[in-house]
This record gives C-alpha cells, structure tokens and sequence, in this order.
C-alpha cells in the first residue's frame, strides 16, 4: 500500500470537482497525489451528491475523481477508535454526525491528517490530525 498521509474529506473533493484549479488542487500538487487517499464513506457522500442532483455530467465528474483516488474501506481499528471517540462526544454532549464520527476514526485508525473544510465538527475529536485545504491564508 502506498504511504499515505492524508485522508480527503468530501468537501476537499467538492472542491476539487468545482474548482480543478481552486486552492485544494494547488495544496494536492504541493503534497503530491501520492499521498491523498480517501474513504468509502466520502465516496458514498460524493456519489449521493450526484445522484440527489440527477446530473450524469456531475455523476461521470465524481467517477473519474474517485478513479484518480484511493478509496479505502474502514480498516484497521476504527471499530475501537469509533467507540472511543463516540462514547468521549456523548458524554460531553458534543456529538459529531454518524458519517463524519466514522470518516475520523477511520483517520485515527490509520493514523492520518484528515483535510476537510469541516474543522469545527472535527476539531471535537481528541487526537484527530485537521487541515483544512480552502481556508485562506493571508
């Protein structure tokens, strides 16, 4: 498997389907492709984007995207890393939503810097590595 540093949250990939030149592409070329990866649970998101919207030009968009891409299913420990993290929320009554609770564990398990323009939900998970790849630097 490739070393992987990153994982690619669906709004990065968004981005990336919008803006091909936008400021995630510039970021992604810096970092090199090799090292961005996504999971099963942002392709699920990205494809019921498409599907919600009924554009097959968006739909053949996101395939080709997720084509460019690894897409990991959950592995490693995200089981334990999803109750840890979930069970930690509840109890501070700051709950995540369920795909982005298994998007972060998933990250956590693998040990990678998660890239989501989403950091204030995320920002809630303990140990969680955040960039945010659109946010403007001055």
């Amino acid at each position: 498997m490739a070393e992987f540093r990153y994982l690619l949250d669906t709004n990065i990939l968004s981005d990336l389907l919008r803006h091909p030149h936008g400021p995630a592409a510039r970021r992604l070329a810096v970092v090199g492709e090799g090292t961005v990866c996504t999971n099963i649970i942002v392709a699920c998101e990205l494809r019921y984007g498409a599907a919600k919207k009924g554009s097959l030009q968006l739909s053949e968009r996101v395939e080709t995207l997720l084509g460019s891409l690894e897409v990991l299913p959950l592995e490693g420990d995200c089981d334990r890393h999803y109750a840890e993290v979930r069970s930690h929320l509840d109890r501070l009554g700051k709950p995540i939503g369920p795909n982005d609770l298994l998007i972060a564990a998933h990250a956590l398990a693998l040990e990678l810097t998660l890239v989501t323009a989403n950091v204030d939900e995320f920002a809630r998970v303990p140990r969680l590595q955040i960039e945010n790849w659109l946010e403007r630097t001055s």
